[in-house]
């Protein structure tokens, strides 16, 4: 046995009548679509629903499973005081997760021991409990960790199904973008519709390679919370042929609801998506313009995390890199995301190389946000190096540019930095407010500011 279906579903607590109070009704096909897929499951009788929820317990480097025998939860929060579950957790699943997790050290299991159910959970159980009474469940919690990593987490699912002979349902809960209406709770960006449009696209046809490919400003801009939940889906039903049918797509409320069914037709080996995207990835990391700078960061990283050893200033790099000093701030991205980023605002060593070096490799091992990178992440690691240029002060926020300047924000001895041209930081009161955060600068204090440009080798 194996992974019988798979569905990609909302979690929208308004579609509940007892929650709604008749405003369900403005998303009706959503229900419609969520009772038909429900009966479907039904019709399957599983031995364990597999359910990914952005919702549970969330650890930006880790895996969380549902850790109790029994768990429970109700939708009392929203309102409607009288729904509760009282769900039982397949933990033999569980165990055996954790068992082929150690061997093949993904960062997954039981750390919190938790007893509650979330509503990106309860949601999709309140309509499957209508059609279905004897099954078990396993609640996988996401993680700020790449694509891939949740991919693998899908594909760990297919191969512990099989080793126990169980026919599993897996259900990725998550809602689409968050900014699709100006009447919305969270307002409209262009790039709402986009990703709704994108994403509909992707799984109605179950194009799982675009969608461990999909652009993350799009993605990020959008306010998505099921793209990662859907990955680890799609790792579900790697290297197997789908049926794919999308029954609906609203944005009534602002917020986008997709509903989508998967079935397995047979192996495909041509469907192995981790691979190929991986392939992609490092053969774009190679294809980039040779760069002094970066290559001195890439090396000095290998160096330290393979060998243990860091490595001198090369004698052929240009003169400015060995003769002149400046800060330096070295950033790691992998798959897109955030991997690692330490720099120094003036120059603490002899030279930019030698600052290049000592940065590269603090934020490979020392970014107390992350664990160390490892020898079989640097293929994949995106690097940029930023020097410098001196600060200048500035008297107010009417003088920053988040394009061009970063900025520095003082308060007696703390202070915070943020660089230019991040991503999301679309204005300077953005910009300030993340600077302050990083040096734990109040509302309340007074400060100082200044700005700086940055020679961004990428």
């Amino acid at each position: 046995m194996a992974v019988e279906a798979a569905f990609m579903v909302p979690h929208p607590p308004m579609i509940i009548p007892e929650v709604g109070g008749g405003r369900e009704r403005d998303i009706q096909t959503t229900i419609d679509s969520y009772l038909r897929i429900a009966k479907e499951i039904g019709e399957i009788k599983p031995d364990t629903i597999i359910i990914s929820s952005p919702h549970t317990v969330l650890y930006s480097d880790y895996f969380h499973i549902s850790s109790k025998e029994i768990i429970t939860g109700d939708l009392s929060i929203f309102g409607a005081k009288n729904i509760s579950f009282n769900e039982k957790v397949d933990m033999k699943f569980v165990r055996k997760i954790e068992e082929f997790a150690k061997n093949e050290n993904l960062p997954i299991g039981m750390l919190d021991d938790d007893n509650e159910l979330d509503h990106g959970s309860m949601i999709p159980l309140y309509f499957i409990r209508k059609y279905l009474k004897d099954y078990q469940i396993v609640i996988l919690g996401l993680s700020a960790l790449p694509f891939s990593k949740h991919y693998e987490i899908g594909k760990l699912i297919q191969r512990v199904s099989e080793d126990l002979n169980r026919r599993v349902v897996y259900v990725a809960s998550g809602d689409l973008s968050h900014k699709l209406q100006e009447y919305g709770p969270y307002g409209f960006v262009k790039e709402g519709p986009i990703y709704d449009d994108k994403i509909m696209s992707i799984m109605r046809d179950a194009k799982f390679l675009e969608l461990l490919e999909f652009d993350n400003h799009i993605r990020e801009r959008a306010s998505e919370c099921g793209h990662r939940s859907f990955i680890m889906m799609a790792g579900a039903l790697d290297g197997i042929e789908v049926k794919s049918l999308e029954y609906s797509h609203e944005d009534i409320t602002g917020v986008g609801y997709g509903i989508c069914s998967y079935y397995p037709l047979g192996k495909d080996p041509s469907r192995k998506f981790l691979n190929q995207y991986l392939e992609n990835v490092k053969t774009k990391i190679k294809a980039h313009p040779k760069d002094d700078y970066i290559d001195l960061a890439r090396k000095s990283i290998t160096s330290y995390i393979e060998r243990n050893e860091i490595i001198p200033v090369p004698s052929e790099l240009p003169n400015e890199m060995t003769l002149e000093k400046a800060g330096v701030f070295v950033s790691l991205h992998e798959e897109g995301s955030l991997r690692g980023c330490i720099g120094t605002i003036s120059p603490v060593t002899n030279c930019i190389a030698e600052e290049i070096i000592r940065n590269a490799i603090e934020s490979a091992t020392n970014d107390p946000r992350f664990s160390s990178v490892t020898k079989e992440e640097i293929p994949y690691l995106e690097i940029s190096v930023d020097v410098l240029k001196a600060p200048e002060n500035i008297s107010s926020i009417n003088e920053l540019d988040t394009s061009r300047y970063g900025v520095i924000v003082t308060s007696g001895y703390k202070r915070g930095l943020l660089l230019p041209n991040i991503d999301g930081v679309d204005t300077v009161e953005e910009q300030v407010k993340i600077a302050k955060s990083k040096g734990n600068i109040t509302d309340y204090e007074d400060i100082k500011l200044q700005r700086f440009e940055v020679i961004r080798h990428k």
